[in-house]
């Protein structure tokens, strides 16, 4: 038979808090320990093992997780507890009587602790059967050891995995935190970081308002597992939760203050939410929320990173839309949750602007982007129709979706818009004045799949268009043949084809004065109609024959032949795409 230790009554007549060990014996425990273990993992180490425990009651519920340890002896040992706790006992406490036996165990259970340990021998040769009933009647886990085993040795070895346990997860939440700070070192922003802490946590994740606006959405990224909602959708759901005066999220969600929210040290100027959807959460989400929660305070420092943040988070939506990411029949209600209300039977109008030949530059300027964001919202709030407005920085392109009354609509509201898309860059960069970015006005949308394909085609040919400055806004249908031509410089063919037909005259203009190239564009501008050339170039027309007659030399071409004119025309046009 193994060795046993005295069994030590006294040890045990009050209860105590048990500690660390090396921990000062006043220090209280901690109300939220992260770091847990479970009861089956307590009952599986050498300490307790060796007391042979046997579990009588609650077999079902050995998960639940162990805060901390206590021992105790007094009737009144459950008022002295914060729930969680796995408590160790010899039964002085439990008392003689069946009512007595009962309450004990019901108190214990009602506060919450983790499992009941009972050491047979000093008190009990067996548990009886009101201790065994009650515990399973109120699903306490209930464990009798039917061998003596030192309880200090048990508390240490417990405590010494909570220890171990929490220090893991501070290493895990570490690891996150440091990869979020990389992204945001990278040039990244709010939604990177989101999505990065969305990924770890595997399920969707929110930034609001303290009020409850949303900012953002993130989801943890990759392919959905099939019925697996959108964040949007898994938004609009916590908004209906709250409309039902249910405020809370559900049961196991993780949230975490962002401070900063004015002149007071407990302000708070947002809200991390991650909801259970795909799966639960851990101790280790909260501790990474709040550390993402402190890094997020610092980027919302700067001037209006709400704005910005709302707006990039519809251009994320109208992206998704139009590249196909979005069902059609799913689009209306995240639309609402965005703050897009069109009505009911009216036709939308996609627009789209591209701000940048290399957005990059601004993407690390986050105040730039807050500004623009701020100015262009404010503009559109005098268009007079429904705007959902959204600001893309990987591609330095702004899309928006309009709600119209009806179809005549189209030009007037196309103007206003292209209007104030103007208006709002010029306020924001002032520096940038006079640049003209293309807007690209889509054909009408009647239904949510027909937007997504106008705004993407739309979105293509703001790409195309960028160098063009002499219309305030483009008709999407206006620049097919620069789209097509678009398109197939990524084949490489474009550029032998403008050298093959302009090849000559280019080399002509780059040493030679006056240039001719200006000549010929003008030249077919005007359909080959001279006189309207001449005056559109303040010639007299001898002077344009000459240039006209030169430029036929130099290309060996007859510029009164209709193939030769329509190959020269393409080819000026693909010029600007292949610079």
């Amino acid at each position: 038979m193994e060795p046993q230790e005295p069994h030590k009554p006294q040890e045990s007549r009050e209860p105590q808090e048990s500690r660390v060990p090396g921990e000062p014996q006043e220090q209280r425990v901690p109300r939220e320990p992260h770091g847990t273990i479970t009861v089956a993992r307590a009952l599986g180490l050498p300490a307790l093992r060796r007391g042979l425990p046997e579990v009588v009651a609650g077999q079902e519920l050995l998960e639940r997780p162990v805060r901390w340890v206590h021992a105790g002896e007094v009737p009144h040992i459950a008022a002295l507890l914060k729930g969680g706790e796995l408590l160790l006992t010899t039964g002085l406490g439990v008392g003689s009587r069946p009512a007595e036996q009962r309450a004990f165990v019901r108190r214990l259970a009602e506060r919450g602790i983790a499992a009941l340990v009972v050491e047979l021998g000093a008190r009990f040769r067996t548990l009886p059967g009101p201790v065994v009933d009650t515990a399973r009647s109120c699903g306490l886990p209930l464990v009798q050891l039917h061998r003596e085993v030192p309880f200090v040795t048990v508390t240490e070895e417990i405590h010494t995995e909570i220890v171990h346990a929490h220090y893991a997860l501070l290493r895990q939440a570490d690891v996150v935190h440091r990869q979020a700070t990389e992204v945001l070192l990278r040039g990244g922003g709010v939604p990177e970081i989101l999505c990065h802490f969305a990924a770890f946590a595997a399920n969707p994740v929110f930034l609001e308002t303290p009020d409850g606006h949303l900012l953002y959405a993130a989801g943890p990224g990759g392919t959905p597992p099939a019925g697996a909602a959108d964040p949007l959708q898994v938004w609009e759901g916590l908004r209906a939760r709250r409309a039902a005066e249910r405020p809370e999220p559900p049961a196991g969600s993780v949230m975490a203050d962002i401070p900063g929210g004015g002149p007071g040290p407990g302000s708070v100027r947002a809200r991390l939410t991650v909801l259970p959807v795909a799966g639960p959460l851990g101790p280790v989400h909260k501790i990474a929320a709040e550390r993402t929660a402190d890094l997020l305070a610092v980027v919302l420092l700067r001037t209006r990173q709400e704005e910005e943040l709302a707006a990039r988070g519809r251009g994320d939506f109208l992206t998704d839309l139009a590249e196909g990411r979005v069902e059609p029949s799913d689009a209306p209600a995240q639309a609402r949750v965005l703050g897009f209300r069109p009505g009911a039977d009216g036709p939308l109008l996609p627009v789209v602007m591209r701000l940048e030949e290399d957005p990059r530059p601004l993407a690390g300027g986050g105040e730039s982007w807050a500004a623009l964001a701020h100015a262009l919202q404010e503009e559109l709030a005098a268009v007079g129709v429904p705007v959902l407005l959204g600001v893309r920085l990987p591609e330095g392109r702004v899309p928006l979706l309009a709600g119209l009354r009806g179809a005549t609509e189209r030009g007037a509201v196309a103007e206003r818009i292209a209007a104030a898309l103007r208006a709002g860059v010029e306020r924001a960069w002032p520096d940038r004045a006079g640049t003209r970015p293309p807007v690209v006005i889509a054909g009408l949308a009647v239904g949510w799949d027909a937007a997504g394909t106008e705004l993407r085609h739309a979105a293509e040919a703001a790409n195309a268009a960028r160098g063009l400055t002499d219309r305030d806004w483009y008709d999407v249908r206006s620049l097919d043949v620069d789209l097509l031509l678009w398109r197939l410089r990524e084949h490489g063919d474009l550029a032998a084809f403008v050298d093959r037909v302009l090849g000559p005259l280019l080399t002509h203009d780059r040493t030679a004065r006056p240039p001719l190239v200006p000549t010929l564009e003008t030249y077919l501008r005007h359909a080959g109609r001279k006189a309207e050339t001449a005056r559109a170039l303040h010639l007299n027309r001898q002077t344009l024959y000459d240039r006209l007659a030169r430029i036929s030399r130099l290309l060996g071409s007859d510029l009164e032949d209709p193939q030769t004119v329509l190959a020269l025309g393409v080819a000026l046009q693909a010029r600007r795409h292949v610079r």
